[in-house]
């Protein structure tokens, strides 16, 4: 039977959209359907963040999945990145995790992936069951319908994350700052810290899909204010943020400034290579000079890559990489299947931590010497003029086209590419000084906005 469904609810990564004008437990039960006919699955799993749909999201989910045959096993109230731990550990051929992330409260969504926790795009398949689902031509139903069981894998999880510490007795008991955003972070990270010495301030841990305190997006500088003021006001050592779905991780220093996921990634990088001497990187373009340039003092070889999971995940799988960053607060693990896992990154940042003889900041001091502009959104109708137009006015510059153009001099850089799916560029500039940031910033965005 056909279902009407709005296509503009299938993304690049993942499905999100507003409940129930967008989505509902129907168009849940012929995607959960499309999913297994599709891709032929035979054993998948099923996860949900704290969102209020997201217990009938599932039970839809599993009956569409059951009726094309496949078992499966709902883990329930899980973070994203658990979701990897289970399709990996276990051995399911199949995942499907009911969050939005970080957007508001009245959207929800799924993301999914396949065995070995490999993540399904529009080009590997999502297209496919967008198409499937609409179409509704099923199979008849099957024979053996498939069996729905329960499963508590966060003990597991746990278990997982914290063996990415070396030595649990060498952490320092920090006293840490954590702002779980009334997301999944507050059913994770008492499972993990329970084992570790470390003194939790929990901000937010409440589950809660409403989202009453802030949004549950610490990209965002404005939502790490909480944060900030906490760890500032409890003598923390340091502070955490984690988004909706806790698959993102965020780092504030114990006077309260905001550490960039880029540094996190030479953090990690730096502690990947102390344990995989001579270590490849991954970094994506946006990331700052700093991060190769650390991992190179680490005794690493750092790689460029464009940004978003999918180069990423790929680079790594066949370069055997084990570890990657982004900007964005994305972290990926060659031993966690190659997905990514905030929590895990956080668990190496301990080590990082309990290493060094100073605070958060001094560690960071060396690393972090630059001024980064962040990312700028700006409305372009006619994005192949506009990027000309850039090389054409700074045409001294080194220029490269891995993702968009990034133009490059001596003591300053930016990046312009073009959003995948609105009329946006997204420029990114950093300056080896505020100034020469800032100066370049304005001249950039004056050709971009003209």
């Amino acid at each position: 039977m056909r279902t009407a469904i709005d296509t503009s609810i299938f993304k690049s990564y993942d499905i999100r959209g507003i409940v129930p004008s967008q989505i509902n437990d129907d168009i849940a039960y012929a995607i959960g359907r499309a999913f297994v006919e599709v891709l032929e699955r035979k054993n998948i799993c099923i996860g949900r963040d704290m969102r209020p749909s997201g217990k009938d999201f599932m039970d839809a989910l599993s009956r569409g999945a059951t009726d094309a045959g496949a078992d499966v096993t709902q883990v329930g109230l899980i973070s994203t990145d658990a979701i990897y731990f289970a399709v990996g550990h276990f051995g399911f051929d199949g995942g499907i995790m009911i969050t939005a992330s970080h957007n508001p409260a009245q959207y929800n969504g799924f993301k999914f992936c396949r065995e070995e926790a490999i993540a399904i795009s529009i080009e590997t398949g999502l297209a496919e069951i967008r198409d499937k689902a609409i179409a509704g031509d099923f199979k008849p139903a099957a024979e053996r319908r498939g069996t729905i069981r329960e499963q508590d894998i966060l003990e597991g999880f746990a278990d997982h994350c914290l063996s990415f510490i070396d030595d649990i007795g060498a952490i320092k008991p920090f006293k840490i700052a954590i702002d779980a955003g009334n997301g999944m972070a507050g059913e994770t990270v008492p499972r993990v810290f329970k084992r570790l010495p470390c003194e939790v301030v929990p901000m937010y841990f409440d589950l809660d899909g409403t989202f009453p305190n802030h949004p549950a997006s610490p990209i965002e500088p404005e939502n790490m204010v909480d944060l900030q003021r906490a760890v500032k006001a409890g003598k923390c050592d340091f502070g955490v943020a984690f988004d909706g779905d806790a698959d993102r991780m965020f780092l504030v220093d114990e006077k309260g400034e905001l550490i960039g996921g880029d540094i996190v990634t030479a953090l990690v990088g730096i502690d990947t290579i102390r344990l995989n001497p001579g270590a490849k990187i991954l970094y994506n373009l946006i990331c700052s000079r700093s991060v190769p340039e650390a991992i190179e003092r680490a005794g690493g070889i750092p790689v460029r890559s464009k940004v978003g999971h999918s180069f990423i995940k790929k680079t790594m799988r066949d370069e055997d990489i084990p570890f990657g960053g982004e900007h964005s607060g994305h972290f990926y693990f060659k031993r966690n299947w190659f997905a990514d896992s905030g929590m895990i990154a956080l668990m190496q940042c301990l080590n990082v931590f309990s290493r060094a003889s100073g605070t958060v900041s001094s560690v960071i001091a060396p690393i972090d010497r630059r001024a980064r502009s962040g990312e700028i959104n700006s409305t372009v109708k006619d994005i192949p003029g506009k990027l000309a137009a850039l090389q054409a006015h700074f045409k001294d510059a080194a220029v490269d086209q891995l993702d968009g153009i990034t133009i490059q001099y001596k003591d300053w850089w930016m990046n312009v590419r073009a959003s995948n799916t609105e009329p946006l560029l997204r420029l990114n500039v950093e300056g080896d000084t505020k100034d020469v940031m800032e100066r370049h910033r304005d001249e950039a965005l004056a050709i971009i906005r003209a």
